[in-house]
């Protein structure tokens, strides 16, 4: 998904370790969450890796196959996190600690770094606070219900930022 940012309000970058699994199926279940909440015009959210090997690849197919059966399309092809994207976004939402640690080394400088959360800070009743990675497990399914999860909470968050006051 393109880069909307005439319209967008928050403009989100899901990041994992290749960007075949856990971030594009984050990305899609935070665009159907907003569609559903009728906020999609405020976000735009796109999805990177912190590792280069599956560069240009399309999402896993199984990962494709878990979506799917809960109506969620997988987009994109896998990139690499780039320090462009610590201006181009608000928010860059790492899939676990590991991620998040990659992207605190690649943010230049601490207004980047304070861009960074976890996906799973947006859970309430979390129980970790990494999204596990399914890539040679194989949880393709819980994955998806993890990152929907994940996703309710961001734009819980987005519709609570665009009904405040502005000030």
């Amino acid at each position: 998904m393109g880069h909307d940012s005439d319209t967008a309000t928050m403009r989100i970058l899901c990041v994992c370790l290749g960007n075949i699994c856990r971030s594009p199926a984050a990305a899609a279940a935070i665009r159907d969450e907003a569609a559903r909440a009728g906020v999609a015009e405020a976000v735009d959210v796109d999805s990177a890796g912190t590792g280069s090997w599956q560069l240009g690849k399309p999402p896993d197919a199984r990962m494709r196959r878990a979506a799917r059966a809960v109506g969620l399309e997988l987009e994109g092809v896998a990139r690499v996190v780039e320090g462009a994207d610590f201006e181009t976004f608000d928010l860059i939402l790492a899939m676990d600690r590991g991620n998040e640690a990659d992207l605190g080394q690649l943010a230049p400088g601490a207004a980047g770094r304070g861009k960074v959360r976890r996906l799973r800070d947006f859970e309430p009743d979390a129980d970790s606070p990494d999204v596990p990675d399914p890539y040679l497990v194989g949880n393709f399914e819980e994955v998806v219900d993890i990152v929907r999860a994940g996703a309710a909470g961001v734009v819980a968050d987005l519709r609570q930022r665009l009904d405040a006051p502005a000030g």
